[in-house]
């Protein structure tokens, strides 16, 4: 039965090693009959959470705020599987997944919670110049346990530097076959 993906792409470069991973990882995915809906964050006018904890997960919209999560909203509702894709900036995520992924609080809020659990899986792509992947593994994993979602796994690239250094590393394929053996 084919999945439907849901790819968070907090890279600011659309041509940038994070974002060849994510087409990676979309080829595999694709090839395996599922369906990606991608979303570029930083092309997205995507504003921080007020911590108002006025969100009702019912609404088809379930933020007080009108701007770009509105898109999002309804694909994460029916995702089956939730992409986290980012270059690694001083030892954690992009400020755009963090920022978006904040936002989706509002779908725990209100009538019924529909972020957490409901059979949902993660996985983590991620660029870097350097190696240092631990504390985002830390957070990633602790946002897994908190979501009760099924952690697929992550493909972690250290040593690109300039966008394209990826280009020819085994972290590609790796990305690949991580969508591919979504089923």
């Amino acid at each position: 039965m084919s999945k439907k993906i849901v790819t968070l792409n907090g890279s600011p470069r659309k041509k940038g090693n994070t974002s060849a991973l994510v087409k990676s990882f979309t080829q595999g995915a694709e090839s395996a009959g599922n369906s990606v809906a991608e979303f570029f964050l930083n092309d997205m006018n995507i504003h921080g959470c007020r911590g108002c904890f006025g969100g009702h997960s019912s609404r088809e919209c379930p933020c007080v705020q009108k701007d770009d999560m509105d898109q999002i909203y309804p694909a994460v509702k029916e995702a089956d599987v939730v992409v986290l894709a980012s270059p690694l900036y001083y030892w954690n995520i992009s400020g755009q997944i963090r920022t978006a992924f904040d936002r989706l609080f509002a779908l725990e809020e209100g009538d019924g919670n529909l972020l957490r659990g409901h059979d949902r899986a993660s996985a983590l792509l991620m660029a870097a110049e350097g190696n240092g992947f631990e504390d985002v593994l830390r957070y990633y994993d602790h946002l897994m346990e908190h979501l009760r979602w099924k952690n697929l796994g992550h493909v972690l690239a250290g040593g690109n530097m300039d966008a394209g250094d990826i280009a020819g590393k085994t972290e590609i394929q790796q990305a690949y076959e991580l969508g591919k053996s979504i089923q």
